[in-house]
């Protein structure tokens, strides 16, 4: 049953926002007077795949879409360049326009995964950016102050550390802001790591006489406050198999299982209070099922969560096992190196080390000389399966 604009409108302010400029309260009589929406969600293609957190925001912009709103993604082919200094202890590593353009190849696959396509408008700010001369710069750059740029809080840590805060990181928040005004839009969403530059480009827009939303989503933490990103290499992306995206939910801590419904998912309020009260392992395979559904439908998030079972609580043996052959006597380590399982012997030594590989069975391999004794099936990593295969007499 499709929602009333009331009820989309409190599922949009109801779960994962963590502010609104100037207010909430605005926002919502904006939005309950039917006035047009335009707004914009940029992506910076530091790499190839998107990722839960931009899945978080797209769902909100799934409502925005269903209460007629202007969507536009832009693709900031042109400030991925800069290299967005938030969050950061060092300076990003300088991108080619060339690598920025092939890390977004897919971007409009994956989107497409949550959001219509068809009423989305995909923007590249290379488009006006790459077009302002020097004098212009300088304009834009006298609207800030340095102890505007400066004071944010990864600059200050810097700073303290004597580490270098370097000159062009000052004109990303400025390049950002740039984009809501060449654009014209009304409002902007984005993580609330983001927050600072949204507002930048709030600030800009106020002195040209625009007023614009800024919408700071709630970003998906661990335990620590550390954000599950493509920065920090712990990321389920929407570019992931089935059964990859369902086993890293389920390697997620307890703590998470609630953000994670809030934010990654569709389940709604009422139902996320009573999974809250299950065993958190059961709360977390339906959080896992829900966000391989959104990603990939509902069957192939039936299918993973079968293979989840089957082969970490059942400990069976999946269909698809990978097959190397192997003579009686060679080292267990040789044989996966050899078949690129593994990269090399010391990667086998840490996963030894870790009681990362195993036997069929579940027990695990101890010796770093193991040999191979007949056709057995290993179990290296936590989701890979492979069956050696040694000739018959």
């Amino acid at each position: 049953m499709s929602k009333t604009k009331d009820e989309l409108i409190k599922v949009f302010l109801s779960r994962g926002i963590e502010q609104i400029y100037p207010s909430p309260a605005e926002f919502t009589s904006y939005l309950a007077q039917s006035q047009p929406l335009k707004i914009y969600y940029g992506i910076d293609p530091t790499g190839p795949t998107l990722h839960l957190g931009h899945l978080s925001v797209m769902l909100k912009l799934k409502i925005l879409q269903d209460l007629g709103a202007e969507i536009i993604v832009l693709i900031g082919d042109f400030t991925a360049q800069i290299g967005d200094p938030t969050d950061k202890g060092e300076a990003r590593q300088v991108l080619t326009h060339e690598q920025v353009l092939t890390n977004c190849r897919s971007y409009k696959k994956q989107i497409g995964k949550v959001l219509d396509r068809q009423k989305i408008k995909f923007v590249y700010n290379s488009r006006w950016l790459a077009k302002l001369n020097f004098s212009q710069l300088i304009t834009i750059a006298s609207e800030f102050t340095l102890g505007q740029m400066v004071e944010r809080d990864m600059f200050q840590e810097r700073i303290k550390a004597d580490r270098p805060v370097f000159l062009h990181e000052f004109f990303y928040p400025l390049m950002q802001g740039y984009d809501s005004v060449h654009l014209g839009v009304n409002a902007e969403i984005g993580g609330n790591d983001q927050t600072f530059n949204m507002l930048t480009g709030r600030t800009m827009q106020k002195k040209r006489g625009q007023e614009k939303f800024v919408i700071a989503t709630k970003l998906l933490v661990d335990p620590t406050g550390k954000k599950m990103g493509k920065s920090e290499g712990n990321m389920v992306t929407l570019a992931d198999e089935p059964n990859d995206v369902y086993g890293k939910v389920m390697s997620w801590p307890d703590e998470m299982i609630m953000l994670g419904f809030e934010i990654c998912t569709e389940v709604d309020l009422t139902e996320m209070a009573k999974l809250n009260k299950q065993n958190p392992r059961d709360a977390k395979m339906v959080l896992a099922r829900e966000i391989v559904k959104i990603i990939h439908g509902v069957n192939k998030a039936v299918r993973a969560e079968k293979y989840f079972i089957n082969t970490f609580q059942k400990r069976l043996v999946p269909d698809e096992v990978i097959e190397i052959p192997a003579q009686i006597g060679e080292l267990l380590s040789e044989v996966l190196v050899r078949a690129g399982i593994l990269s090399s012997k010391g990667e086998f030594k840490r996963l030894v080390d870790g009681g990362g590989v195993s036997f069929e069975g579940g027990e695990n391999v101890a010796d770093l000389y193991q040999k191979i004794i007949k056709t057995t099936v290993f179990k290296i990593g936590k989701k890979k399966f492979v069956k050696v295969l040694v000739p018959e007499n």
